[in-house]
C-alpha cells in the first residue's frame, strides 16, 4: 500500500445500526507524525469503561459533553434506527480520547433528527457531523488532537454509511481552541440558525 494510504476493515459496523455502514476496528493513516500511530477502534464491551473515564480540563467541561453521556446518546440514536458511530481514539493499546460521526442520509431523516424546534441549514441533509470530539486532559498539548482529527477526516472521506456533500460540526463561540482547529482543516463557519446555541462550521466532502 502506497505511503499516506488508508487502512479500513470492511466489515458491518454494528453500533452505527445500519448495514451500509464500515467497521473500523483499526483504523489508522500513513501520514501520522505521532511517534506511534493513533487508530480509531469502535466502542466495545471491553473499553467504554476506560472512554467513559477520560475526562477534559475543568476549563472546558462547557465545551463538550462528557463521554457517558455521549455514549447514552448513540444509543438513543441507534435505537430510533438513526446512525451514531462512536469511537475510541488509541495511542497505540491506550484509549486518549473519543469521537462519536453522525451522519444524515438525506432531507426526511434530517427532519426527523432535528424535530420542530431547530431550523435545518441546506449543507445538513446529505452530510456527516462530526457530533462529538475529545482528548483527555492528559494528552493535551501533544499534538494528538490534530492528529486524531486529521484522521476523523479520512475516514468521513471513505463515506462509511453512504453518499454525503458535506462534513460540519459546532462549537461554543468562545471555544477559540475548536475554531483555530477546525479552521485549519478548511472549515467555515456559517450563520448561527435558528434555535442553536453553537456555531456551525462546514467542509465541502
Amino acid at each position: 500500500m502506497p505511503s499516506g494510504a488508508t487502512e479500513v476493515n470492511s466489515k458491518v459496523y454494528t453500533v452505527c445500526g445500519r448495514s451500509a455502514c464500515q467497521d473500523s476496528l483499526n483504523y489508522t493513516h500513513g501520514e501520522n507524525t505521532t511517534e506511534s500511530k493513533l487508530k480509531l477502534v469502535e466502542v466495545n464491551y471491553e473499553n467504554y469503561d476506560d472512554l467513559i473515564d477520560l475526562k477534559v480540563e475543568e476549563s472546558q467541561k462547557n465545551f463538550v459533553a462528557s463521554n457517558m453521556y455521549s455514549l447514552a446518546e448513540a444509543y438513543a440514536v441507534v435505537a430510533s434506527k438513526g446512525y451514531a458511530m462512536p469511537f475510541g481514539i488509541y495511542l497505540e493499546d491506550k484509549p486518549i480520547g473519543f469521537l462519536m460521526i453522525g451522519y444524515y442520509p438525506d432531507l426526511e431523516y434530517t427532519q426527523k433528527a432535528f424535530g420542530d424546534d431547530e431550523e435545518i441549514p441546506d449543507y445538513v441533509p446529505s452530510s456527516y457531523q462530526v457530533w462529538h470530539f475529545m482528548i483527555g486532559q492528559d494528552y493535551q498539548g501533544k499534538g494528538y488532537g490534530k492528529e486524531a482529527f486529521r484522521l476523523t477526516l479520512e475516514y468521513i472521506k471513505t463515506k462509511p454509511c453512504g453518499e454525503a456533500e458535506y462534513c460540519w460540526l459546532s462549537y461554543k463561540p468562545e471555544n477559540e481552541v475548536a475554531r483555530k482547529l477546525y479552521r485549519s482543516f478548511g472549515f467555515e463557519e456559517k450563520d448561527l440558525p435558528k434555535g442553536w446555541d453553537e456555531i456551525p462550521a462546514v467542509l465541502k466532502l
